[in-house]
């Protein structure tokens, strides 16, 4: 399945240190692919659209900034747009190389880095947020100078502190994902990642970190916004969801492998998360698609 998935060569060059792109169509035409840079987009006037992004797929409104990191799946689909106003993009691409690991460690880099690691599950940016961001875009788009990429490094740090984010994908579904900022949750995580196929106990995970029950399940909450459960059907739900799009196993071989014990729960837990059931997941991130 991951055949269905496009690898895209982009036209940066070594050299470059980032391009944007501003175009108007009537409807998307390129279908759900991913290449080694992170990428900025900005669309509008595309209502009914949908955004995919990893694992996570959505109707859209009428504008949006997405970021993804390098080698994230996404794509926007037309689903059930029709066409009937131009849709406007402006995407702007980067290398991964651009800032060096040692510059990023740098205190007031801080955002900047933060920004980038999240970026790995794609971010979805506020409405206000993206509208401050497509002006600068699009007046970037216009000019190719210093100034310009002064501009770039000031937006991407006023995106860095900006409100409301949402995080797309699950915890697990980008392989190389960490817990950079947080030594404990790193530590669960691979423990959770390392035993996710078995039974997980609450008090195993507890112990790890010479903690008690109440103590740990407090600090799993402030760190993730999840009870130890949540976090662990997601880690879970990562390796599913990746299964469903990259395999041909079936939906009781994805529910096993992963760690739940019956189909029924992995189906309702699923749901809950991607507002779909496992096979409708498959169907609708493999199927037929509204693409011209």
């Amino acid at each position: 399945m991951s055949n269905k998935i496009h690898r895209e060569i982009t036209p940066l060059q070594e050299d470059d240190c980032f391009l944007v792109f501003d175009r108007k169509r009537k409807l998307f035409n390129f279908p759900v692919h991913f290449h080694p840079e992170y990428e900025l987009n900005f669309i509008a006037n595309a209502d009914g659209a949908r955004r995919v992004v990893g694992d996570h797929m959505e109707e859209i409104d009428d504008l949006e900034l997405v970021m993804v990191g390098p080698n994230l799946y996404h794509g926007w689909e037309n689903y059930k747009n029709s066409g009937s106003v131009l849709l406007h993009e402006v995407t702007l691409q980067f290398p991964g190389d651009l800032f060096q690991n040692q510059l990023l460690q740098k205190n007031i880099l801080k955002p900047i880095r933060e920004l980038l690691h999240n970026s790995n599950r794609g971010i979805l940016f506020s409405k206000e947020t993206s509208l401050m961001a497509a002006e600068r875009l699009i007046h970037m788009s216009k000019k190719r100078s210093f100034d310009s990429y002064i501009e770039f490094q000031s937006l991407l740090y006023d995106l860095a502190i900006s409100r409301d984010q949402r995080l797309l994908t699950n915890i697990s579904f980008q392989k190389n994902n960490d817990f950079y900022n947080s030594d404990k949750i790193e530590k669960i995580y691979n423990f959770v990642r390392d035993n996710y196929t078995q039974r997980i106990k609450l008090e195993d995970a507890a112990n790890l970190l010479n903690m008690s029950i109440v103590s740990f399940s407090r600090l799993i909450k402030q760190r993730t916004g999840k009870s130890f459960v949540d976090f662990v059907n997601e880690v879970r739900l990562g390796y599913a969801t990746r299964m469903l799009i990259e395999t041909t196993k079936s939906v009781s071989e994805i529910c096993y492998e992963c760690g739940f014990n019956n189909i029924s729960n992995f189906n309702r837990t699923f749901k809950k998360k991607q507002n779909c059931t496992p096979s409708e997941f498959r169907t609708n991130f493999n199927g037929e698609r509204n693409v011209y």
